[in-house]
């Protein structure tokens, strides 16, 4: 049973919105009462999911981003600001994977591809919300890392370089606003059934079952799962939370 909270009269931006946690995080704000701002790359697939909350009584606009681009970033939040007035809440969630290769066979141009969008895209977007938000005065800020951002996995070190990235981001950036109120905290999900993860299960059969040994709770995390640590982190519900990186892995960082 999902805990019902509030964002009536607030404005959230959701990135990576088009499905899988953005998706499920960007529905939760609007049916908690918020005016929502759904970013993705994917133009249709955004626009889709846009128009199905819409549809459903829901206050939100889609606006196309390539996070890991400056300028688009920028007038990512400037557009929001313009639809709706102001910048209450940002869920940083754009983000791909890598495939499963060892750190010296990793091409140049794929962790340049990791980083831009993982980690660069991270801090694109923050650094406008913060603008805004600094001027207003308030807000609260959770970033995406990942499991690949508090341990590491055979395979995967451009992902988790990215995602650990995420984590010193975050924690810098909060102890630079926490006393202006703005509050700057990370999601680590663990292993969550998404359109990604399912890519990986069929493509990388052998890794992620071995993966999924070691998640004490035995099953694939769901995507509404960290909607719900989101809204409780963009909450007041965790208002004296700062820095934090909050792990919903189902107990695989806990061993």
């Amino acid at each position: 049973m999902n805990i019902r909270y509030d964002f009536t009269g607030h404005v959230a931006l959701v990135t990576g919105a088009a499905s899988g946690m953005g998706l499920a995080t960007a529905k939760a704000f609007a049916e908690a009462g918020a005016k929502v701002a759904l970013a993705d790359v994917n133009a249709d697939s955004l626009q889709t999911a846009a128009d199905a909350l819409s549809a459903s009584g829901h206050d939100v606009i889609a606006l196309q981003c390539d996070v890991a681009d400056d300028t688009q970033a920028s007038t990512l939040i400037k557009r929001t600001v313009e639809r709706y007035g102001r910048l209450d809440a940002a869920f940083n969630n754009a983000g791909i994977q890598s495939p499963a290769v060892e750190t010296a066979d990793v091409p140049v141009d794929v962790y340049d591809r990791i980083i831009a969008i993982n980690l660069r895209g991270v801090w694109c977007c923050m650094k406008h919300e913060l603008l805004q938000m600094r001027s207003q005065g308030s807000g609260a800020i959770v970033n995406c890392s990942s499991l690949g951002g508090l341990e590491g996995v055979p395979g995967r070190a451009a992902y988790h370089a990215a995602k650990h990235g995420v984590l010193g981001l975050t924690k810098s950036a909060a102890l630079e606003y926490a006393a202006r109120g703005i509050r700057v905290n990370a999601v680590c999900p663990g292993i969550i059934d998404t359109p990604m993860v399912s890519d990986m299960l069929t493509g990388e059969k052998d890794v992620m079952e071995e993966m999924m040994r070691n998640v004490p709770i035995k099953r694939l995390g769901q995507a509404d799962e960290i909607a719900q640590a989101v809204l409780w982190l963009c909450s007041d519900a965790s208002k004296f939370l700062i820095g934090q990186a909050l792990a919903v892995d189902g107990g695989y960082t806990a061993r």
